[in-house]
């Protein structure tokens, strides 16, 4: 078989297909693939920072300061706020009809070590926006701030002298199509680097298969439902309606991305594949995907928002808190808030979730009930972070008027 000739996204499906009967009934083999993975996302990670600045530099300072710029950040804040509330809400009514966490065994609760040293404020991952050093931001991989600093840098190349504006823009959009070449020959080696990872994880959960399909296959479900509805009617609707263009379609182009986002349950990995997608496939402009792809990867967790609003229900349910409305309505602004500021965190996902149940007064033990099928539903909800990113970006370049390949 030539998979030189095979579409990415069967390439993927493929791997992952072989890789689950691997992870499963080959344990000894495990050692000899998963370093395929582990070689793949290094790799990710090592194109993500310079990607992410050499994008957004290069977006804006083509976009231009002013009035274009505040134009299209408005547009663009206002689709990822609206979507993840969107998102909460359909949670938020599933997990009051359904009420997965009645009749839950508390002795299901696993510990987590460090949850207490890790959970920071609110407040304190809103301030981490604006980095007091950049270098060290890198160093540590804190994409919020970094790519604060790069649409600031962006905006003041607009701003200088036309000489130095046209040296600078010229390096950096010559910068990012290195990156973009760099991104593609990397994006070669995907079905190796996800069957490394599929194996390796369906090995180290094999044990644990038996528990997750029992006593919190209710919540799994309401999760999966939640997420199901989001991505498939919800997000659709918007960018019929809003964006003016064909969903469907659109979602046929994102195939590999999404396949990807779901094997590596990271949408900074998947956002190189993400760009690149969006871009060729759908016939978004560069400038409107460089700016917008990389600060939806950060802040623009519709999956997350949505897990993070039920799990919270749930907990409340198996301790038997009845929860007010008013208290209903603090975790979906909380879970909202947390979400854009997730991103970079140790521990980012019970970091979320204790900012929630430390908000309405919710014990923090509770997310012991949740850890074991965390990474399976952090896979799915990866997806509907990476799905919402690409509806906006077409969304935003459809209000801009200009031309897509799924537009009506």
């Amino acid at each position: 078989m030539n998979l030189s000739k095979i579409k990415l996204h069967w390439q993927i499906l493929i791997a992952l297909f072989l890789a689950i009967p691997f992870g499963y009934f080959f344990p000894e083999g495990i050692r000899y693939v998963s370093w395929m993975g582990e070689i793949f996302l290094t790799a990710l990670k090592m194109i993500i920072i310079p990607l992410i600045i050499s994008s957004i530099i290069s977006g804006v300072a083509s976009i231009g300061g002013g009035k274009s710029l505040g134009r299209l950040g408005l547009k663009t804040m206002f689709y990822y706020i609206s979507t993840s509330l969107v998102a909460i809400l359909t949670g938020l009514v599933l997990v009051n009809i359904i009420r997965p966490g009645i009749g839950v065994d508390l002795n299901f609760t696993q510990s987590v070590e460090g949850l207490g040293e890790n959970s920071v404020a609110l407040s304190d991952i809103l301030m981490r926006i604006v980095p007091s050093n950049i270098v060290e931001a890198m160093i540590r991989g804190d994409i919020l701030p970094i790519i604060f600093f790069a649409i600031l840098f962006g905006v003041f190349i607009s701003k200088t002298a036309s000489w130095h504006k046209e040296i600078l823009t010229t390096f950096f959009n010559a910068f990012f199509e290195v990156m973009m070449k760099m991104t593609l020959f990397i994006i070669r080696f995907t079905p190796l680097g996800i069957f490394g990872i599929v194996a390796n994880e369906v090995h180290r959960n094999s044990e644990q298969l038996g528990t997750l399909a029992g006593s919190m296959l209710i919540y799994m479900l309401v999760v999966f439902l939640g997420l199901s509805i989001h991505a498939f009617i919800n997000l659709p609707l918007i960018v019929r309606f809003v964006g003016r263009a064909k969903p469907y379609r659109h979602l046929k182009n994102m195939a590999s991305p999404l396949l990807m986002a779901f094997s590596t349950a990271s949408s900074n990995a998947t956002l190189p594949l993400t760009m690149e997608t969006v871009e060729n496939k759908s016939g978004v402009s560069s400038k409107i995907t460089s700016f917008t792809i990389p600060l939806g990867s950060t802040i623009n967790m519709d999956g997350t928002a949505l897990y993070e609003c039920v799990a919270a229900m749930f907990i409340a349910q198996v301790y038997g808190i009845d929860m007010s409305f008013m208290q209903q309505m603090l975790i979906v602004i909380t879970a909202l808030l947390a979400s854009i500021g997730a991103a970079g965190i140790p521990m980012a996902g019970l970091v979320m979730i204790t900012i929630v149940l430390t908000a309405v007064g919710l014990p923090l033990e509770g997310v012991g009930l949740i850890i074991a099928v965390d990474r399976i539903l952090d896979m799915f909800r990866t997806v509907v972070n990476v799905w919402s990113d690409t509806c906006g970006a077409v969304i935003i370049a459809r209000s801009e008027n200009e031309p897509t390949n799924v537009g009506l």
